[in-house]
């Protein structure tokens, strides 16, 4: 019998709720706190369940990455025809454009830093796109 378990991404930055506002925002998603002032959740939206750590000794990761830099990022996927208006979002709320080449097709994916420099990815939804090709 298998214990029931919840994955969770957790980023490290040195501003947690400010962070977490970001991605709440996002993703459309709640802010959760608890009594930890240094960890803080963003649950809600469609599945999203991520958590925001303080590590005060942090240092953004660049782009493109050296070989000893973090090797995850998020990947947030939209419908085919949403990016520009998913790219006009995320950099309203204070993302930073990385490698934002215009794709425009169904393979679409750009690539931006979160205010904390975490970088994430926006990519059309492969099913969204198999189904607009039909």
């Amino acid at each position: 019998m298998s214990v029931s378990k919840t994955s969770i991404l957790v980023l490290d930055c040195a501003e947690p709720v400010e962070l977490a506002e970001f991605y709440a925002q996002l993703l459309g998603g709640e802010i959760e706190t608890g009594c930890d002032s240094d960890f803080v959740e963003v649950v809600g939206g469609q599945g999203v369940h991520l958590a925001i750590r303080r590590d005060h000794g942090y240092a953004p990761p660049s782009w493109p990455r050296p070989e000893d830099s973090q090797q995850a990022h998020l990947r947030i996927v939209v419908a085919y025809g949403d990016m520009d208006a998913a790219e006009r979002e995320a950099i309203t709320l204070g993302a930073t454009p990385v490698d934002t080449k215009d794709n425009n097709g169904p393979r679409d994916e750009r690539v931006y830093a979160d205010p904390a420099g975490h970088s994430f990815t926006l990519a059309v939804s492969a099913k969204h796109s198999e189904q607009s090709d039909n």
